[in-house]
């Protein structure tokens, strides 16, 4: 991969995953930040839900895949995680690539100011968890 990096350190996925925007597509999460310098950093995460060691293997190879075809399409700047999901198993990579070229790319070019996160919820609603309902307003940090 010419352009990019390989993101390595698990604070930078965390933060990643924290901070960054994300698009969704039915074989794939992606997650994207700039990061302030002139080369990606790209992330492959496939957890468990995602079938044996095999099949993860497979969901790496073929995102990875899917990446260089469309690497040079890509802005500059930018980490990025691709955590697989559980139908990355069977897709092909023509298919993730499709998903990149057609949602990933342009969300991606279409407004970079707002990568940043703010640190605040920004809708009034509210959260059920093991310890009740929490509810979120929009002043108070996440």
């Amino acid at each position: 991969m010419i352009y990019t990096d390989r993101m390595k350190n698990n604070k930078d996925f965390l933060a990643l995953f924290k901070r960054g925007r994300f698009i969704c597509d039915k074989n794939c999460v992606v997650y994207f930040t700039k990061n302030g310098t002139d080369k990606n950093k790209l992330g492959i995460s496939t957890g468990k839900k995602a079938g044996n060691a095999v099949v993860r293997s497979r969901c790496r190879r073929i995102i990875r895949q899917a990446y260089r075809e469309n690497e040079a399409e890509f802005p500059h700047g930018y980490n990025i995680v691709v955590v697989a999901r559980a139908a990355a198993g069977g897709a092909k990579s023509t298919d993730i690539s499709l998903f990149f070229r057609k949602k990933l790319i342009p969300e991606m070019k279409r407004n970079p100011k707002n990568c940043k996160n703010t640190g605040k919820v920004k809708n009034n609603s509210s959260f059920t968890g093991k310890g009740g309902t929490v509810k979120a307003s929009g002043s108070e940090p996440r």
